[in-house]
């Protein structure tokens, strides 16, 4: 079983409260748009970390990030990206990534809106965990909390930072 601290969109913005909502995680994952790479440093100081490139990075964060990445946690499949869209609004060539690889779990940010759903026709749980930072047009951050235990995933927690 992990407990799995969900976050995007920081910008460059550390906010000391992503510490203690994420204390208890045994990974966190960033969705990009991470801004500077002393953020990821600092996640790493929780507990480690998983994250890809956003469209508004560059330098050291598009070095060590890559656009995608496609992992399994717990048995789960899980593939995680800046801008991959929702069930119903995939990206396009996502839908049929996420069936090739068969993707349980999918994870994006760039729309700083929060979602989570579940595309029954493919069997696969989206979750965009909103926007963690302060640039942007979102009135309220958000960060997402998961457990995945074997393929049950649950005990998804939205976190809304004031």
């Amino acid at each position: 079983m992990k407990r799995i601290g969900i976050l995007s969109d920081t910008h460059g913005y550390w906010d000391d409260r992503f510490a203690l909502y994420l204390k208890d995680c045994d990974e966190i994952w960033h969705a990009g748009d991470i801004g500077d790479y002393d953020i990821v440093m600092r996640l790493e100081g929780i507990c480690p970390v998983r994250a890809v490139c956003g469209n508004i990075d560059s330098g050291t964060v598009r070095r060590r990030c890559p656009e995608l990445l496609i992992f399994e946690v717990e048995g789960v499949k899980v593939l995680m990206t800046h801008i991959g869209g929702y069930p119903g609004k995939w990206r396009p060539g996502m839908k049929k990534l996420l069936r090739d690889e068969g993707i349980r779990l999918m994870i994006d940010g760039h729309s700083h809106i929060l979602k989570v759903m579940y595309d029954s026709e493919l069997g696969v749980l989206h979750i965009n965990p909103g926007a963690a930072g302060q640039q942007g047009w979102h009135k309220t951050r958000t960060l997402v909390l998961l457990t995945i235990d074997g393929s049950d995933m649950r005990d998804c927690e939205v976190i809304e930072l004031h």
